[in-house]
């Protein structure tokens, strides 16, 4: 354990909503939710307007359709977020070369390995105010939330206490006390599942895992877990920021009470943990080609069926069809009690394909090669989906408010602009296209193009993180 707090914690605010509502100013100020927009979507992020309304992440689309009908629903903008990203990243390198990206919108950094010396609160507080308005500045608007702590466990504790757009520092000494009346979620690790088994065992808050028994929780979640929290109960986390941290893979699981022999039963729950699978992998800037999934039987035994897709994804559908394929063509083991269920993703890319191929249910192979439809119709292929960026000749930049029947409503406005008209055109309107990606921040700014950017490059020379009055 340190005895200083030295490690940073930085999480963006909504990030892909404050992305949009940062590019589409008529969308500043109200309710903006981003995800998957077919029958089976599912909620990635949820403007703080959004979230008065009770939509937050994880939720099913068509749930948060009900609770926030006038909510603006988009597809998102992988690129733009990912251009966001860099800008902040690169900013928080200034700061030490030892950080470890989360996903697009979160890092830990170990201070202790760049030049700071002293780990005072003023000097800490000082510092993060002066990172906050460095993200604010370099990517044009997006607001992020700064906690500072000894360890993993406590910056981000300290960021989450802090949101939105805030400031927290855990001072060495003081963790065990702060944490103590938390409920026990807030340890890592602890999902929603084991939280249950806890909550069967009478602990609802950090200050009960320490006084519950350890043969209780032995039997309840095994020795390897009990420890692990028993230890994070305690504030003691050792674990490193880690620079090479590399994520080959993202799952989900399951493990049941009482075994599961019934497909039916099996569907929803294959469903619902490809969301949250989805979810990650598009929050961590990443698309995936493989598909698995993993049953545990009642005897203790693994199975794990994988399929392999020529393009990569990042869509909940795509990866929950697939899943309940392999799922299916497993009915011989599931009828002997399934006691652990998972659904992971790996082969990734930074390259989106899904345009390539179509998952159908088709087939039990564990490697499909599913080819696209060569017939397909012009207007088909030139479906625009809510929130995507366009480009016509005469109107100039605008981003798609909403498409069918042969046409589609484009917004005209960008950050600089303020808001815009829109316009109704033929969906083959020979004038409209789909613009180009987000330029990589770390280009010169003479090979930029000249059409207005919603962020500035970030600028050479001597970083802001050496100043002497920092």
């Amino acid at each position: 354990m340190r005895s200083q707090t030295s490690i940073l914690h930085l999480d963006l605010d909504a990030f892909f909503a404050s992305v949009e509502q940062r590019d589409k100013p008529s969308l500043r100020g109200k309710p903006v939710v981003v995800g998957g927009l077919g029958g089976r979507g599912v909620v990635s992020t949820a403007s703080y307007e959004a979230r008065l309304f009770g939509v937050h992440s994880a939720m099913p689309m068509h749930e948060a359709r009900r609770l926030c009908p006038a909510a603006a629903f988009l597809s998102g903008r992988f690129g733009a977020y990912r251009q966001a990203s860099q800008i902040v990243m690169a900013l928080l390198r200034q700061t030490s070369p030892l950080i470890e990206p989360l996903s697009l919108d979160e890092a830990y950094v170990d201070l202790t390995a760049g030049p700071m010396t002293d780990f005072s609160p003023p000097r800490l507080h000082r510092l993060g105010q002066q990172v906050r308005a460095e993200v604010t500045r370099r990517t044009g608007g997006l607001t992020a939330s700064v906690g500072f702590g000894s360890s993993k466990f406590m910056a981000k504790l300290a960021s989450e206490q802090a949101k939105p757009d805030g400031l927290v520092v855990i001072e060495p000494g003081r963790e065990v006390d702060t944490i103590a009346d938390l409920p026990v979620r807030a340890i890592p690790g602890v999902g929603p599942m084991t939280a249950e088994r806890l909550q069967r065992l009478g602990v609802k808050t950090v200050r009960d895992l320490r006084q519950a028994r350890a043969s209780e929780l032995r039997r309840e979640l095994g020795q390897a877990v009990t420890s692990m929290l028993t230890a994070l109960a305690w504030a003691e986390d050792d674990r490193p920021v880690s620079v090479d941290r590399e994520v080959k893979s993202i799952s989900v699981e399951d493990t049941f009470a009482v075994d599961i022999a019934d497909l039916a039963r099996l569907a929803p729950l294959v469903t619902r943990d490809a969301a949250q699978v989805g979810g990650r992998l598009r929050r961590s800037g990443h698309f995936a080609r493989t598909v698995t999934l993993k049953l545990k039987l009642a005897d203790f035994s693994s199975h794990t069926r994988s399929r392999t897709l020529l393009g990569a994804i990042d869509s909940d559908q795509t990866i929950a069809q697939v899943a309940l394929d392999l799922l299916g063509a497993q009915g011989h083991l599931v009828a002997q009690g399934v006691r652990l269920l998972g659904v992971g993703v790996s082969g990734f890319t930074q390259a989106a394909q899904e345009a390539l191929f179509e998952v159908t249910a088709a087939g039990s192979d564990d490697e499909s090669r599913i080819e696209a439809d060569p017939v397909a119709g012009r207007l088909e292929q030139l479906a625009y989906s809510p929130g995507q960026d366009v480009w016509h000749d005469d109107f100039g930049p605008g981003w798609v408010w909403g498409s069918g029947l042969g046409l589609v409503t484009v917004r005209f406005e960008t950050a600089q602009t303020g808001p815009g008209p829109i316009r109704t055109l033929a969906l083959d309107d020979p004038a409209l296209r789909p613009a180009p990606p987000p330029l990589d921040p770390a280009e010169s700014p003479d090979q930029l193009d000249p059409t207005p950017r919603p962020v500035e490059p970030i600028p050479s020379g001597p970083g802001w993180a050496s100043d002497p009055a920092v």
